[in-house]
């Protein structure tokens, strides 16, 4: 293992990229937990910010560690694991994070992180550095959760209106508007369920390497094994996208709450309803899910619930075609940045 010259500073740095990484993460998702409710007028845009961010922080004390376990150890070899590696694929993941949020684009940090972590193992270790099985459970769910995210949003929106269709719209609008912060809520603690675990999965990564190959300047406090990774680390990466969520990403919140479709209270029920059941599912299982994939399936679900035209395609198909490129194109910005790091660090 290549980690003999990995030194507590050079420790330090890492940890404190990864948690940029993080920041970066829940400003660049932050769109995923406000965008509904946003959109409806429900909430303001700087009172939703801090709501959402609440949320995904409660999550610290509702969700095992499964996800980060998965990345942790379930996606590529421990044993290729290094600072380079480490040092490419977060220096991938967040450049990808930038352009797309600079573009506007509801990317996938959690891809971009994958992504980044397949590029940096590849290009030192070749194919056999990659777990399949946790890669192809992830890459499966690329897929899986969209569908699933319309599948509920949509099925919720057709039986809201079954329930509700001699109710006057006045009336279902008035209650929804109070629904609504209750779905807001779980789908942030679902976002923040998955999404600070990714995270803590990479430095897990980091400080199992240091520790194993460098327990001399690694401190105690630091220290990480397969099975155990500091509860300090994990509260950072909580409080950290929480306070990435607060920042917020207000491009991406334009694209997610109005050009895909128009949202009314209930729609947006519905959508944050049916995202947050496909994460709270994936996080149980320790499937590291893209929310913005999640939530995004599920407003086009609840759009085509009133009629195909309702959905403008067109914008929908843009963010699919973010979404096939972001591990590839995050892969090879890992590589490149994983040549860089055996030069400069």
């Amino acid at each position: 293992m290549d980690t003999v010259h990995m030194t507590f500073g050079l420790i330090v740095l890492l940890v404190l990229m990864a948690l940029a990484f993080d920041f970066m993460n829940g400003f660049h998702d932050a769109a995923n937990s406000i965008a509904t409710v946003v959109s409806t007028g429900v909430l303001k845009p700087q009172t939703a910010v801090v709501f959402a961010a609440f949320f995904n922080f409660v999550a610290y004390f509702i969700f095992p560690l499964k996800v980060a376990a998965t990345i942790g150890k379930g996606t590529i070899d421990p044993s290729i694991i290094d600072h380079y590696v480490i040092f490419g694929a977060l220096m991938g993941a967040i450049c990808w994070n930038l352009i797309t949020w600079y573009y506007g684009i509801p990317s996938s940090s959690s891809h971009a992180l994958i992504g980044g972590l397949v590029g940096a193992a590849l290009i030192k270790s070749g194919t056999g550095a990659l777990i399949s099985s946790g890669l192809i459970k992830t890459i499966t769910f690329i897929v899986v959760s969209p569908l699933l995210g319309f599948l509920f949003g949509s099925i919720l929106m057709l039986a809201v209106g079954w329930m509700f269709f001699r109710t006057s719209p006045s009336r279902v609008d008035k209650h929804f508007r109070r629904l609504q912060l209750f779905s807001a809520a779980l789908y942030s603690l679902g976002h923040g369920g998955n999404d600070a675990q990714k995270t803590a999965g990479i430095i897990w990564m980091l400080l199992m390497a240091a520790t194993l190959s460098n327990p001399e300047v690694v401190p105690h406090w630091m220290q990480a094994h397969p099975d155990h990774l500091p509860g300090w680390i994990v509260a950072a990466c909580f409080i950290t996208i929480s306070l990435g969520t607060m920042f917020g990403g207000w491009r991406i919140v334009k694209t997610m709450g109005q050009k895909i479709t128009k949202l009314k209270p209930v729609g947006g029920f519905c959508a944050e309803t049916g995202g947050a059941i496909t994460l709270f599912l994936a996080t149980s299982l320790g499937i590291p899910v893209s929310t913005t994939h999640t939530i995004t399936g599920a407003i086009v679900g609840v759009g085509a619930t009133r009629k195909l035209s309702a959905v403008r395609w067109g914008v929908a198909g843009g963010i699919v075609w973010a979404w096939v490129l972001t591990i590839p194109a995050s892969a090879g910005m890992a590589a490149f940045f994983w040549w860089v790091g055996r030069q400069v660090l």
